[in-house]
């Protein structure tokens, strides 16, 4: 059959499947979401009262940070209800979502009542962590079991990547096929097939590794600071690294789930990990004493202010007191911190001798082992391993891939050494000539993986909406290169600017990388996309290269840069062939009047855009005044000569002042960022692909945009902002020299003071930004709050 989701219902609406039902409306699905009724109610109450469980959670949720929705109107994609009420609803339903307890018997009640209502050939799925998806469908209809599954989410929905699909024997294939495109497309997530065992991939791998690390820790005398500085972003891993990650799940969480798969795995050699002497004493101590992570403030850190400041104090776990936190040095780490490639970063560091490096030995020799054990058992495929390690957790590389970075051959005989059995299948590889788990060819590009049923190596499955930078430049593509910026050749006659500056900050390699671009379209490409893969689109401008020239007094130069860019950003819009900008995280500053330089933008859906300049002293001066007065002023304007704009140019006015990020592409769409042609794309590996396309569905009849009008609002609407400023000023919410800045800002956006309003060309706007910011390049309290940014990431109010 084909299957389509047009409405969803999720049933329970706690943390996890609030999250999941924020994420389905998000992406424009209609949402039941269902909770056992209030305590002390009954039916015929009010509803209000009889759904106040649910209803709380999905005000929490509204409420919650990071949020979860993409936009605030998603809310209203959502209907509650309750399970004794409301269940017959479930008919309506084409995805049945079960998020309750991790009771097995609980859960079979719940889908025998399931059963009972919904339609034929409804999809219904557990978001369990680890029960058996065959145990929890047992004794449901013929249709019931065909259409059943699990969809493990990873907390929070909307911005873990993994999701883990797991059929039953039963299970429709077309179902599970189904379920991939909709997960990887509608979703935006990396979906990994699971087989049918206890805590599927990630979190069996979490449970399991995890313990050992915490055990060899305790065992060796290392100290939570020590463990967390070697495990975070030294090999890959998030800054949680792991006693900081324990915290961020929850310590009743972490038990509870080690101490469930200890009962279920009795037949994992490495099952005693979960049970380790030192370590329940520790978590029982923590559980006792409900020190449970953040959410009690207190776990393996406290959280303490000190003189206004957060401080994180350490739990010292000899003595179970909490310390001052303490610079934590390993003389590896200093010696090999800077290499560029985890992979060789991660071989340099585990041959070193020091507790640094004898601790990471033993951790990926674990790491090892368990992989090559558990291929087959919980997963058919060392791709699904490693995927299901990196997209659940953020780690940079799985187990495999690392493996293959360290070396195989050479590790195997000081795994044997150090007391790990690795799995068979690896030495008969080795032995064979398959001295990697990944086939790369002659370009160092991966083409295939090595399948122990198949003794040998087998084709990776391409995908074609998936373009990898990093492939291209091994294959060749790369067409100029400067230290901060790149220019490839995508194919089909489109070309990509791609920024690997640090942080893709803005800076005089990239701008030269534009006219570089630009002369290339008029002769080699026709078309181009503006990019990158790295950890967000770009984070503005260099300003350390500001603060160099202000304090050599480089003043023409100064000036120079900031024509040339906004001359440049200028020549990118109204290029005679299509530019595609494709932003994604953080895109701010410089980086977001670079977006908004493109004929069209294709977004991802976590795209945090803003035009923050004003929190180091100073005002978009490369366009972004001009555009956003072009993009939220203007059509007003245009529309209703009449109008009374004061409203929409104190949107601008805000934002800019306010110094306004997105919390999403959709809720940058509202703020003008982005325009309805614009498109949203939610799996980031997507977003090169659908930039391309994008390009290539301009080409054939594009005709060049033509530079416009900007609507100046002029002297009284002026006026008008400067009262708000000052108003601000007196309710104690803006320095004295916020207002300095916002009425050079106001001045701007109203063209100038002039007498009247009037509509002024482009350049006009641009010219009075290029004043603006070189005279608060001048002022001693900017230069202050750029160097304050530089040295804390946090801004000055001064």
């Amino acid at each position: 059959m084909s299957y389509q989701i047009r409405k969803a219902a999720v049933i329970g609406s706690g943390t996890m499947g609030g999250g999941i039902a924020a994420l389905l409306a998000s992406v424009g699905i209609p949402v039941l979401l269902l909770d056992i009724p209030a305590p002390d109610t009954k039916p015929g109450d009010a509803p209000a009262k009889r759904n106040a469980i649910v209803n709380g959670n999905l005000t929490n949720l509204i409420k919650s940070k990071p949020a979860q929705f993409f936009k605030a109107a998603d809310v209203e994609l959502v209907t509650t209800g309750n399970t004794e009420d409301d269940l017959s609803k479930l008919a309506d339903a084409d995805w049945v979502v079960e998020v309750i307890i991790e009771k097995l018997p609980i859960k079979q009640d719940l889908m025998a009542r399931i059963d009972a209502v919904r339609k034929p050939g409804s999809i219904i799925t557990t978001n369990t962590s680890g029960l058996s998806i065959a145990a929890i469908c047992q004794g449901r209809s013929d249709d019931f079991r065909r259409h059943f599954l699990g969809t493990h989410f990873f907390n929070p929905p909307r911005y873990l990547k993994l999701l883990e699909i797991i059929p039953h024997p039963e299970t429709d294939p077309a179902l599970v096929d189904f379920m991939f495109k909709f997960g990887s497309e509608r979703l935006g997530k990396g979906c990994v097939l699971c087989k049918d065992t206890p805590n599927f991939i990630a979190n069996r791998f979490i449970s399991i590794i995890g313990s050992v690390g915490i055990n060899y820790a305790l065992d060796n005398g290392y100290t939570v600071e020590e463990v967390d500085a070697i495990t975070g972003p030294l090999i890959g891993h998030p800054k949680t690294a792991t006693f900081r990650l324990q915290d961020l799940v929850g310590i009743d969480v972490s038990v509870y789930v080690g101490r469930n798969l200890y009962d279920a795995v009795v037949n994992d050699p490495w099952r005693d990990v979960l049970h380790h002497e030192k370590a329940d004493q520790l978590f029982d101590w923590l559980m006792s004493n409900k020190f449970l992570g953040r959410k009690t403030k207190q776990g393996f850190y406290k959280t303490v202010t000190v003189k206004g400041e957060r401080v994180h104090m350490p739990l010292n776990l000899q003595t179970l007191e909490y310390e001052e936190p303490q610079k934590v040095r390993f003389e590896s780490v200093g010696k090999h911190r800077k290499i560029e490639n985890t992979g060789a970063r991660i071989k340099a560091m585990i041959n070193e001798e020091d507790r640094a490096g004898q601790y990471l030995w033993h951790l990926h020799a674990a790491l090892f082992t368990y992989a090559s054990l558990k291929l087959g058992e919980i997963a058919n495929t060392i791709v699904d391993i490693d995927n299901a390690n990196k997209w659940g957790f953020a780690h940079e590389l799985g187990p495999f891939e690392i493996w293959d970075a360290v070396g195989v051959a050479e590790t195997l005989p000081r795994l044997a050494t150090s007391g790990y059995e690795v799995a068979g299948w690896v030495f008969e590889m080795v032995d064979s000539g398959h001295p990697t788990f990944y086939q790369r060819n002659d370009k160092g590009v991966v083409v295939g993986y090595y399948d122990p049923t198949q003794k040998g190596y087998v084709p990776l499955k391409e995908d074609k909406r998936v373009i990898i930078i990093n492939t291209l430049r091994a294959e060749g593509k790369e067409v100029e290169r400067l230290e901060g910026a790149s220019l490839l050749d995508m194919g089909d006659g489109v070309g990509l600017l791609e920024f690997h500056s640090k942080m893709n900050a803005i800076d005089a390699d990239i701008i030269e990388m534009v006219d570089k671009a630009l002369k290339r379209l008029d002769d080699h490409f026709d078309g181009l996309v503006v990019s990158n893969q790295g950890d967000n689109f770009s984070v503005g401008a260099n300003l350390m290269m500001v603060v160099m020239g202000v304090h050599s007094e480089q003043w023409d130069q100064l000036d120079y840069g900031v024509r040339s860019a906004q001359t440049l950003y200028q020549m990118l819009r109204y290029a005679p062939k299509p530019v595609v900008t494709a932003p994604f995280g953080m895109t701010l500053g410089g980086g977001a009047e670079i977006t908004m330089a493109g004929a069209r933008i294709v977004a991802h859906s976590e795209l945090y855009m803003g035009l923050v300049e004003f929190g180091v002293g100073l005002i978009p001066g490369w366009g972004g005044c001009k555009e956003l007065l072009r993009r939220v002023v203007n059509p007003v304007m245009e529309a209703t000569p009449n109008a009374d704009i004061l409203p929409h140019l104190q949107k601008v006015f805000e934002q800019i002042a306010l110094a306004k990020v997105s919390e999403s592409a959709m809720q940058a769409r509202e703020m003008g960022f982005l325009l309805p042609g614009d498109r949203i794309v939610m799996n980031r590996d997507h977003l090169l692909a659908e930039a391309k396309r994008e390009v290539l569905h301009l080409i054939p009849n594009y005709v060049p945009l033509r530079s416009g009008k900007i609507w100046a609002a002029g002297r009284d609407a002026l006026s008008a902002l400067e009262v708000g400023a000052w108003m601000l000023r007196e309710g104690n919410y803006a320095t004295e020299y916020d207002i300095v800045v916002a009425n050079k800002l106001a001045y701007i956006l109203t063209g100038g003071g002039l007498s009247e309003p009037q509509w002024v060309d482009e350049q006009y706007i641009l010219d009075l930004e290029r004043e603006a910011i070189l005279s608060l390049m001048h002022e001693e309290k900017t230069l202050a709050r750029i160097q304050y940014m530089l040295e804390n990431g946090s801004p000055l109010r001064n």
